[in-house]
């Protein structure tokens, strides 16, 4: 979305999460960010922001300041990674990470490049810390030609395309602002062509427990959604100050 130049500020205020982590992926503008944990920081285009709220926070996000004076085009992604029950009490912590720690691979034949987020490519580690086995891709498709993306066997995989378009071999096309969920089976994606696609390619292990979700939270039980909204209620999550 393209906003005018303002002094106001733009975003999201004050409120809980609990459960899960949010990533998000700056494409152009910029994102403040602060929570009751101590976290915080400010992303300009190719920089991420790996929030945990695990056991509890509250935060806010909003334009960054610059970028809503000039205005412009604000094209974000923001991902919401679920927790094993394990993990789901666990400290929050915040990971700003910026454009400049993030590997960037050139794909095979000229199909492209791909940003190693988190996880693995090709012996490559992404910079993110993650609870459990996560890829996170960022890929820019320009081959015409076929080629295969390795994925783990038996983890669930999704492709998000944000532009252009992604032929799949049998004939599936994915255009832009689509997804597509693939079977377990398997240890690769294979693509016929691409026409200048920027793509989200998301591989995780399933973690095979109950989920339920209610606004700002994520947990595996109704019972843990009313604590953490008494919780919240309660300042037990701590205040922005």
């Amino acid at each position: 979305m393209e906003f005018p130049p303002t002094e106001k500020r733009l975003g999201v205020g004050e409120h809980p999460h609990r459960g899960f982590e949010t990533v998000t992926i700056v494409y152009s503008g910029e994102v403040e960010h602060r929570d009751s944990s101590g976290g915080g920081g400010h992303i300009a285009p190719g920089d991420v922001q790996w929030m945990t709220a695990a056991s509890g926070l509250v935060h806010e996000e909003f334009h960054g300041r610059d970028f809503a004076r000039r205005g412009g085009v604000l094209e974000m992604v923001q991902l919401w990674v679920n927790l094993p029950a394990r993990d789901k009490m666990s400290p929050p912590r915040y990971q700003g990470i910026l454009n400049s720690q993030i590997p960037v691979l050139d794909l095979p034949r000229g199909h492209g490049s791909l940003r190693v987020i988190a996880g693995e490519f090709d012996g490559v580690r992404g910079p993110a810390r993650t609870f459990t086995p996560v890829h996170v891709w960022d890929i820019h498709l320009v081959g015409e030609q076929p080629f295969c993306l390795p994925v783990p066997e038996n983890h669930t995989t999704v492709l998000v395309v944000l532009k252009g378009s992604v032929h799949l071999s049998g004939s599936d096309v994915i255009g832009a602002a689509e997804v597509g969920l693939f079977e377990r089976a398997g240890d690769q994606i294979c693509i016929d062509s691409a026409k200048d696609a920027t793509i989200l390619l998301l591989c995780g292990e399933p973690i095979e427990e109950p989920i339920v979700g209610s606004g700002p939270f994520v947990m595996n039980s109704a019972e843990e959604i009313k604590q953490a909204i008494t919780d919240y209620q309660s300042g037990r999550m701590g205040r922005l100050s």
